[in-house]
């Protein structure tokens, strides 16, 4: 088990990663006056450790399943709901689930009263490696992604594998998404991947490369909590055309997204001579290994139109942040005509070589 402190001008946050971390950490909690948010898929399996570990007297707000569940109705309602167990601004809001979990009970933990105490327990793999640390909050809005949040961090997140096991398959490969994103933005996790592509999916690979992932992005957080020096920004590799994927097509997870984004930017970035074709092909296999084939999707242009509204960009630009070489990635701004025409030449490339 392994502890990671993310200390910022004005916090300090300790995750806690490894087998046994809840059994160890989550009991102390009991003490205080606390409100859970989870879901009805998390609740069905965990309801019982819930009530267990914090009180069957403490109140739980359960959220459908589902990245839907991430608006401005729901949030509201998990406010209405605070309001009504009678929260007090020492009391302690429990994100108890996976990333839509996380997300909207920390943006609901920052406006109650300006700020309620806040502890993460990540319950899925994307959530461990990713969403639950370093306090980014959100909810979806007018069809944007993650348009209304805040930044809001964790006093807790408390990180452990035992989750993992009743995770479907598909859970697994979107958590896999977010870290062959670490992949390519930290030399020994990229070395890590390469050594167990045949194993990505071994309990003993994922606790590792979990508490790898937590310290990179703890790293980047406490250099650039509210993303304004650029450090914090590399962590969105992959993310703008996964994004505008995700919105468009639907049908995938987050984290499949997210390698898909990957995979049609290194396209880009190799045909501007950022990223090189080795370096290229050898997270390709990376991504084939987690989704196996790329789709070759069809009207990337209309897709790409939701990219505008990605919070990196500057002006009408569109902004990616493209795996470069091992450890180092680049950001490539482009116009709203060259970034779809981009796209398409990587659809088509796709679809001839699955012909």
């Amino acid at each position: 088990m392994n502890d990671v402190i993310l200390r910022t001008p004005t916090v300090e946050s300790v995750i806690h990663c490894g087998d046994g971390a809840f059994a160890r950490y989550a009991p102390a909690l009991a003490a205080r006056r606390l409100f859970v948010v989870t879901d009805s898929n998390v609740f069905a399996y965990y309801r019982y450790l819930i009530w267990q570990t914090f009180g069957d007297e403490t109140p739980v707000h359960i959220l459908p399943a589902g990245e839907t569940s991430k608006t401005m109705r729901n949030l509201t309602a998990i406010l209405r709901a605070m309001v009504q167990a009678e929260i007090k601004r020492g009391d302690t809001v429990i994100a108890f689930g996976g990333g839509v979990v996380g997300d909207i009970a920390g943006l609901a933990a920052s406006l109650y009263m300006r700020g309620v105490r806040l502890v993460q327990i990540p319950t899925t793999l994307l959530a461990q490696v990713d969403s639950s640390v370093g306090g980014k909050t959100a909810v979806d809005f007018e069809g944007v992604k993650n348009l209304v949040g805040s930044f809001y961090q964790p006093e807790e997140v408390i990180c452990d594998p035992v989750f993992l096991k009743t995770l479907p398959d598909r859970e697994v490969r979107c958590g896999l998404g977010e870290i062959v994103k670490y992949g390519a933005l930290d030399g020994e996790i990229y070395s890590e991947l390469i050594a167990n592509s045949q194993n990505l999916k071994t309990p003993e690979f994922l606790d590792k490369i979990t508490y790898m992932c937590v310290r990179h992005k703890a790293e980047v957080v406490s250099a650039d909590e509210h993303d304004l020096n650029g450090r914090r920004k590399t962590l969105n590799l992959g993310h703008t055309t996964g994004h505008a994927f995700e919105l468009f097509y639907r049908k995938k997870s987050h984290g499949e997204y997210v390698l898909i984004g990957t995979y049609y930017e290194l396209y880009i970035a190799e045909k501007l001579n950022v990223c090189g074709h080795d370096y290229a092909e050898s997270i390709r296999k990376l991504i084939n290994a987690v989704i196996g084939k790329v789709p070759a999707f069809a009207d990337v242009r209309s897709a790409a139109r939701l990219a505008k509204f990605d919070k990196k960009n500057s002006g009408s630009q569109i902004s990616l942040v493209v795996p470069a070489e091992r450890g180092r990635c680049a950001e490539i701004s482009l116009d709203e005509e060259s970034y779809p025409a981009l796209l398409e030449e990587c659809a088509a490339r796709l679809k001839s070589r699955a012909k």
